[in-house]
């Protein structure tokens, strides 16, 4: 059997074990030998990020052959109109290529945890929040996207990956599956928080 970590990772934490700069790693939270994570989640980006010990479950969530849905919660500087969120969804074009969004809508801010340090507020300029659905992993894809509909992106908060979500988790913490390599789950384990 597979052992599946799901993560609500904190903003500015490098997705992977070890870094010389000194900056935080995923081993400042998870104490496990032997997992790795599943695809990546940027450094200023925030949410689900999976680890697994099985290469072929590894290779069913990050390879884009599979195209894993993602869900994210993204809050942009501006007013995001339906037009814009119609607009990721026909399809941007971005240098490596058009993207698109497989879903866009307009929602209310989510319950979320407080960021430290908190994003950057401007009296003068308002913000609200989209969800974005994809099912690539270009580098930064989803501020690239916001950012050429001219809504340029403030938090950007993975809330899903396929079924896995970050429901119940609060930020830092972590929960352990078991799980086979064609991506079922056995069994849910207790919630783990940062060591």
């Amino acid at each position: 059997m597979a052992k599946l970590i799901i993560f609500n990772k904190p903003f500015q934490v490098l997705s992977q074990f070890t870094d010389d700069s000194g900056k935080t790693t995923l081993s400042d939270y998870i104490g496990i030998k032997g997992v790795y994570p599943a695809g990546r989640l940027d450094f200023d980006s925030e949410g689900l990020l999976l680890l697994t010990d099985d290469g072929l479950l590894q290779a069913r969530i990050s390879d884009p052959k599979y195209k894993l849905r993602k869900t994210y919660w993204v809050q942009v500087e501006g007013i995001a109109t339906q037009d814009q969120c119609d607009r990721l969804v026909a399809g941007v074009s971005l240098k490596d290529g058009i993207a698109r969004a497989l879903s866009c809508k307009l929602i209310t801010e989510p319950d979320l945890w407080e960021r430290t340090p908190p994003i950057r507020v401007r009296k003068t300029t308002p913000d609200s929040w989209i969800e974005i659905v994809i099912n690539e992993g270009r580098n930064r894809q989803v501020r690239r996207m916001t950012a050429a509909v001219n809504l340029p992106t403030l938090r950007l908060v993975r809330a899903a990956i396929g079924s896995w979500t970050i429901d119940g988790l609060a930020n830092g913490e972590y929960r352990i599956q078991t799980m086979t390599a064609t991506g079922s789950s056995n069994y849910p384990n207790k919630r783990h928080q940062r060591r």
